[in-house]
Parts: C-alpha cells; sequence; structure tokens
C-alpha cells in the first residue's frame, strides 16, 4: 500500500536513507513524505504499529523486481528423470541404464526407477525386486535411495537422489 491507501492510525515510519523517525500518525507521515517529494509505502503491514517508508515508489519496486529476478536466478530446479527397466533386462542393458541414471544423478536431477511388468512378469514381481536393489547397490557410491522400491499397480518404482 502506498500513500493514501494507508488506513492506520498510527505507523512506525522510516526515513529514506534508513533512518527510523518514529511511531506517528499517518498524516504526519504523509506530510514528512511529500516534503521530501517521495512516497510512503507501508513494508510491514502485520507488525505492530505497520511499519512505512518514505521511499520513491518506482524505484523500490524496480528493486524489489530485481532481488526476486536474482533469487530466482540462484534457484536450482531439480528435476526427476525417468529410467524405465523390465524384469528381463539383459546386464549389458542394464549399465547402459545404470551410466544413464549416472549422468542425471551427477547433473543434480532426480532419477525414478520403473520396473514395468507385462502379462505372466505380474506373477513374479517379488523375485524381480532384485533389479532394482542392485541398480540402487551399484550407483551407492554417487546415490542414495530416497524412496525404498513399492508396487504400483503394474509397475515398481524406486527414486534415487545425488548423495550429499
Amino acid at each position: 500500500m502506498i500513500n493514501e491507501q494507508i488506513r492506520d492510525k498510527e505507523v512506525r515510519v522510516i526515513g529514506e536513507n534508513g533512518e527510523q523517525l518514529g511511531v506517528m500518525t499517518v498524516k504526519d507521515a504523509m506530510k514528512l513524505a511529500e516534503d521530501a517529494e517521495l512516497d510512503l509505502v507501508k513494508i510491514a503491514p502485520t507488525a505492530k504499529p505497520p511499519v512505512c517508508k518514505i521511499v520513491d515508489y518506482g524505484k523500490f519496486k524496480y528493486e524489489q523486481a530485481r532481488k526476486e529476478k536474482e533469487a530466482k536466478k540462484k534457484q536450482k530446479v531439480i528435476e526427476v528423470k525417468e529410467i524405465r527397466l523390465s524384469p528381463n533386462i539383459d546386464t549389458n542393458d542394464l549399465n547402459t541404464k545404470i551410466s544413464a541414471a549416472k549422468k542425471f544423478i551427477t547433473k543434480g536431477d532426480k532419477v525414478k526407477i520403473t520396473l514395468r511388468f507385462r502379462g505372466r512378469e505380474m506373477a513374479h514381481m517379488a523375485s524381480s525386486r532384485h533389479i532394482l536393489e542392485d541398480f540402487a547397490q551399484t550407483l551407492a557410491d554417487i546415490a542414495v535411495v530416497e524412496k525404498a522400491p513399492k508396487v504400483e499397480g503394474r509397475s515398481m518404482t524406486m527414486f534415487l537422489t545425488e548423495k550429499r
């Protein structure tokens, strides 16, 4: 809220250079802002009394947008990459999938390993669990199991993340 939008009786005022001007009525604060040819901006509405600052509103908004942009730049978006396996996978194929998972994990992504069952393979779900456990064991030096193997419908899934 800025200038006339502020409806509180009393506010704590901070000057344009960051100095505390104390608690005063909104009219007095508005007068100070007008004398300095600046705006009165409410920066902490939940405080008792609310905190207002005397600043140039356009400049204030620009600075806020810049800070948000910087914070967004520093964030790392973690993607979930999926690797699909079947119960009768050959060792060479498994090694290829393991190297792909290793590449994803070193990049900082989470990896979802899905073991898909089709037809008669559904009868041997329990005996195929070792494939996921071996997969996790092979990557134990760089990855940790975030979510243990769990059966969901026609597939068994497990999540791996980078070791911290």
